[in-house]
């Protein structure tokens, strides 16, 4: 296909109209009008640069006749094909389409991929860039350092890095090989990529160093959310012995007879990564969908080549979705500290982490420290405190959660306070951080000292575990991106278009190495407009993207959409309405009152804005607010839904209901009661 991916199929069909010869032909005494030869096509969309190949044409035709409905062979007993077969535009015009979707709209590529949801550009949010200033880019994933080599880590090795993987042998020994697509990164974006791409017919290689399934299987959504519930689990118990009295029932020795042990519960994390990784792993993506895998390090060598070890991958479009890594702040004594742990030789091992080796503990930590009040270090350090641990929580920003709304972040940080988490958020400066010497003899860590500048003065900590949860860098160096007239920036990434196009147009990019969504699911649906827009001529939109994000604390904080501040910002008049958990009557059963749905409404309308809800099911709650936003239904239609009664998510229809008061004016009031009397 042409290198003018902006081409639209429209302009190519318009060319195809006035270029491929129609006329009257003669075979078996039959005779055939209007029609034009399949070999003939084949030389116009190879001739005119809309194919790179013969090959490559004869997959467009199929396409235009089988799926778009542009023509069809005479008699129909063939596909197209590059020979001298007959075909003839369909209802008696050249190019005119015939399929739709029953509502009357013409049907397009887009009709025969996996939906991408897009709405009204102006409904993103504007995230805090993390200051990664002074903190220096590295080559190496710490992710790839795992211990211990049990049982469960061995079997997630094996699927998602295997030590004896060989990659696919060349189709011609002694040069390159071709690909419709070359993927770097083998994350959720690359996957998805892969994996569409290859069950639609296309040739595909995925490339990736480390593990496949990127960060959320290996260090991020499935360990983390296995170990919050474990915490959630010795919470609820505890919580329960204090409120069973009330219903009658005892537990003897309260809840101080609740034991934990922290090697299980890190076991189990362990095993339930090791179920989940067949899923991303190299068996299934190579013998169950027939993707190419290549375990190394890709390195472009030109606008349209790659070579990964060693060999050279020539390719019609390629796409980089390698991700990204936390960053370690300017610290003295932090990387020395850092590198002990990953590489600790005869000494004992530091627990000075980030999420990348956080999963990595066996032994429970008496007091970490997190450096970092974001989404990951809020729900690391809930989780912890909850398990036993005495967890305190450093940040410069005088908040956790900056980009929610501050009240609702204040009854996460409230609850954390409850739970025993401690939080110190105006840290004007980290000083150093250095061993003490001393080792814990019942979990073997080594004792340090971080200090800090506060409230003007310096001031010491102890603690025997550090997580380094401040920000993260996208992974765009090792890659010679230059080689490729790829353009990208350290500290954001891979700089792409609307339609994700690099400014190479022949390689495209999703996920965190390139976009502000530094989410899995959003990963995902980058991925699927990526496959529409390399090579079916689609035009999703990055701006278009309406992506919900949710914080796994207790209780969990979701939104979608605009915030005040971004709304503020832009100038956009809105109203607000907003339903308390402890107005719901299934909260109050299950006393669980802390909590409230928030719309965003716009001031001359129902439509909505944005949403964010906190408290328990939120992360589940968010989805039916992102759905009515996403199919254009307003706050007044939302009170229209029958909900469960007694469910928490009667607040989504209950904000509603307070929307549709506010349009009883005194005189739609007054004739409502003149009605009512008429009919006395």
């Amino acid at each position: 296909m042409s290198d003018d991916l902006d081409k639209s199929l429209d302009e190519i069909l318009e060319a195809f109209r006035k270029n491929v010869k129609v006329s009257t032909k003669k075979y078996n005494l039959q005779t055939y009008k209007d029609v034009f030869v399949g070999s003939e096509a084949v030389d116009y969309l190879v001739s005119s640069n809309v194919a790179s190949s013969r090959e490559d044409a004869v997959i467009l035709g199929k396409s235009l006749a089988n799926e778009y409905g542009l023509f069809e062979h005479v008699t129909r007993d063939h596909e197209f094909s590059d020979g001298k077969l007959f075909y003839r535009f369909l209802d008696g015009q050249r190019g005119k389409r015939k399929m739709d979707d029953g509502t009357g709209e013409r049907l397009g590529w887009q009709h025969f991929l996996s939906p991408v949801p897009q709405v009204d550009s102006g409904l993103q949010p504007i995230f805090p860039v993390a200051d990664l200033e002074g903190v220096d880019g590295r080559d190496e994933h710490v992710g790839a350092h795992v211990w211990p080599l049990d049982k469960y880590n061995i079997e997630t090795l094996n699927h998602v890095h295997p030590p004896d993987w060989v990659d696919p042998a060349p189709k011609k020994e002694g040069s390159a090989d071709f690909y419709d697509m070359v993927v770097i990164g083998g994350g959720t974006a690359g996957l998805i990529t892969s994996g569409g791409l290859a069950g639609l017919g296309a040739r595909v290689a995925l490339i990736e160093e480390h593990f496949l399934g990127g960060d959320c299987l290996n260090v991020g959504c499935v360990p983390s959310k296995s170990i919050i519930h474990s915490a959630s689990l010795v919470q609820k118990l505890r919580r329960d012995a204090e409120h069973l009295a009330e219903n009658g029932i005892t537990i003897e020795g309260g809840p101080s007879a609740i034991k934990v042990d922290f090697g299980k519960v890190m076991e189990r994390v362990r095993r339930i990564r090791s179920v989940i990784s067949h899923h991303d792993s190299a068996e299934r993506y190579s013998k169950d969908l027939g993707v190419e895998i290549f375990i190394g390090r890709a390195k472009f060598l030109s606008e349209r080549s790659v070579i990964v070890n060693g060999r050279t991958l020539e390719f019609k479009r390629a796409v980089i979705c390698t991700g990204g890594y936390p960053s370690l702040i300017p610290l003295p004594g932090l990387k020395e500290l850092y590198d002990l742990g990953i590489n600790p030789g005869d000494q004992p091992r530091p627990a000075v982490m980030t999420n990348e080796t956080f999963f990595n503990l066996t032994t429970q930590p008496k007091h970490m420290v997190v450096v970092g009040a974001g989404v990951i270090g809020l729900e690391l350090a809930q989780s912890l405190q909850r398990l036993g641990s005495s967890v305190t929580v450093f940040a410069r920003s005088g908040k956790i959660l900056p980009k929610e709304d501050e009240d609702m972040a204040l009854l996460v940080q409230k609850q954390m306070e409850d739970d025993g988490v401690t939080f110190r958020l105006s840290v004007q400066k980290y000083i150093s951080i250095e061993l003490t010497g001393n080792v814990d003899e019942e979990n073997g860590l080594p004792e340090m000292k971080i200090t800090i500048t506060e409230n003007g003065s310096n001031t010491d900590l102890v603690c025997d575990a550090l997580l380094i949860a401040t920000g993260r860098r996208p992974n765009v160096t090792g890659m010679d991106l230059e080689k490729a007239k790829v353009k990208y920036d350290d500290k954001t990434g891979i700089i792409i278009n609307d339609k994700f196009q690099t400014s190479n147009s022949r390689v495209f990019s999703a996920g965190d190495c390139c976009s502000q969504y530094k989410f899995t699911h959003a990963a995902d649906f980058m991925a699927r407009a990526v496959i529409r827009n390399a090579l079916f001529f689609g035009k999703e939109k990055h701006s278009a993207l309406l992506v919900p994000y949710a914080t796994f604390t207790a209780p969990e904080i979701a939104s979608v959409g605009l915030y005040g501040s971004d709304l503020d910002k832009k100038g956009i008049k809105y109203r607000v309405f907003e339903k308390h958990f402890k107005d719901n009557d299934r909260s109050i059963c299950d006393s669980d009152t802390v909590g409230l749905i928030r719309y965003r409404v716009d001031a001359k309308s129902d439509k909505i804005l944005g949403a964010s809800i906190v408290g328990t099911g939120a992360g589940n709650m968010i989805g039916e607010v992102t759905l009515a936003m996403q199919s254009g239904t307003g706050l007044s239609q939302m009170a229209s839904v029958i909900h469960p009664y007694p469910t928490k998510s009667e607040v989504l229809r209950q904000a509603g209901d307070l929307f549709n008061k506010t349009k009883l004016t005194p005189s739609s009031k007054k004739l409502l009661r003149g009605l009512i009397k008429a009919q006395r």
